[in-house]
């Protein structure tokens, strides 16, 4: 009787752990891969295509599974010390916009995609800006972003990435390079405004110079000029008032008086 109960507990037990080890082997079987994930399977060391998403089964211990993800990853490129062309030292770091868009080539081509990527854009972000002077890289930030997201982007095509955009984020100058600039800048808004202003005055002596020869065909535009002229002194309220005299009024006189000679 006590040898049965015990065969039974034995065969129960048996029974129990077959089932445990089944559902072990299922469940390390049974994989699910979310929308933004691929599955890159290896079975017996060889690569599989890749598999998801959703539910992908795979044989245990035979087939050996790496997840990878196909979002776009925003990588942030270390302030860089760089010498420009023109031998000013600068500080400058950027961002890196990518994504995988082979999955094979990202884990078979190399070991670690992201740290190559990063490697990859401090090398590049020094030796572009290596090679342009300080102006071309104040004033022509938009170039130096497209010329590194095409140098990277051609770099890592092999890995299965894309590259999609590579902003230089900070620039960090000396203090006295700042103060160099900011005397530049002054000296260019002077420069402008006394530009300005000599236009101004050219623009004056132009209208002047019009006004002057309608005078000279209509001479009552002059007496009409000295009238006004009257009007806008008494309409302010001044203790002196200074009366110009129109030299015309004395070639008047003076014609007078030449005929009183003659005579």
């Amino acid at each position: 009787m006590l040898n049965a109960l015990l065969e039974g507990v034995f065969s129960l037990g048996a029974y129990l752990g077959a089932i445990i080890i089944v559902v072990l082997i299922l469940a390390s079987a049974i994989k699910i891969i979310p929308e933004y994930q691929r599955g890159i399977v290896f079975r017996l060391g060889r690569v599989m295509d890749p598999k998801g998403p959703g539910i992908i089964i795979i044989i245990p211990i035979v087939d050996r599974l790496v997840r990878v993800d196909l979002r776009v990853f925003t990588l942030d490129v270390p302030v860089q010390e760089v010498l420009t062309k023109d031998n000013v030292p600068i500080k400058v770091n950027a961002v890196v916009y990518f994504r995988v868009i082979d999955p094979i080539k990202s884990v078979v081509a190399v070991e670690n995609h992201i740290m190559a990527t990063s490697l990859l854009s401090q090398t590049t972000l020094r030796s572009v800006v290596g090679r342009s002077e300080l102006d071309e890289v104040l004033s022509e930030r938009e170039r130096i972003n497209v010329e590194l997201q095409q140098i990277i982007d051609e770099r890592t095509d092999p890995w299965g990435i894309k590259v999609s955009a590579v902003e230089v984020k900070e620039l960090e100058l000396p203090e006295n390079m700042k103060r160099a600039l900011a005397r530049q800048a002054e000296a260019e808004r002077e420069r402008r405004a006394k530009i300005i202003n000599a236009e101004g005055e050219y623009q004056a002596a132009e209208r002047l110079s019009e006004a002057a020869r309608l005078m000279e065909v209509s001479p009552i535009t002059l007496q009409l000029r000295y009238l006004q002229t009257l009007k806008e002194m008494s309409s302010e309220r001044n203790a002196t008032i200074i009366v110009p005299f129109p030299v015309e009024f004395l070639k008047a006189f003076m014609a007078v008086a030449k005929r009183d000679e003659e005579q």
